[in-house]
């Protein structure tokens, strides 16, 4: 939780507000990717795609 906290001091000092949309996006994507590979979601998961 370090490196998020980190992270979200670095946005706010430095004004790269245009990186938040890009962070989330892969966060959320990294999160589906998990929950495809390892719970019972997964069928459920596979067809969005």
């Amino acid at each position: 939780m370090d490196f998020l906290k980190d992270l979200w001091k670095f946005l706010k000092e430095r004004k790269k507000w245009w990186l938040a949309p890009l962070i989330i996006t892969l966060l959320l994507l990294g999160l589906l990717i998990v929950l495809g590979s390892t719970s019972a979601l997964a069928p459920f998961i596979y067809t969005l795609f």
